[in-house]
């Protein structure tokens, strides 16, 4: 499986974050492989040089940075303002079936939409995966629709 697959093994084997294959994120690209994405992008800036910050909070990190379990356009259902609010969503999902988080984690789960949410990530890590969830975010609305 490799580094990488064995990284993120646990938390995508789950049935809550497998349940992310159901919500659309951007343009038809589900919330599942947006966020396999973003960590992967992660991972391979990581392993170009390494670092001293862990990989491991990097890549639990970009997983988990949009782990909010619902689908953001149906705002009829309570998900008005949702790119300010699914941060803080997807933090307490995480904390709750991942236990407890690492303070670089937790970091860029809350601040991976600046500048929407005025407060910047603190750490590297958080920097690392805004950058890449806005890449990847392009990367989503040319892509073709999947799952």
């Amino acid at each position: 499986m490799g580094e990488f697959g064995n990284l993120i093994r646990n938390i995508i084997s789950t049935d809550n974050f497998i349940s992310m294959k159901k919500y659309v994120h951007h343009k038809g690209v589900s919330t599942y492989k947006h966020s396999i994405e973003v960590a992967y992008l992660c991972y391979k800036h990581y392993k170009k040089k390494e670092r001293k910050y862990p990989l491991k909070d990097l890549v639990r990190a970009a997983l988990l940075h949009d782990y909010y379990l619902y689908d953001w356009h149906h705002t009829g259902e309570g998900h008005r303002l949702h790119g300010l609010f699914h941060p803080g969503k997807a933090l307490r999902n995480a904390q709750r079936d991942y236990g407890e988080l690492s303070k670089y984690e937790v970091d860029a789960i809350k601040h991976h939409m600046f500048p929407l949410t005025i407060i910047p990530p603190r750490h590297k890590i958080g920097w690392l995966v805004c950058l890449y969830d806005k890449l990847s975010t392009i990367r989503d609305y040319r892509k073709k629709k999947y799952k």
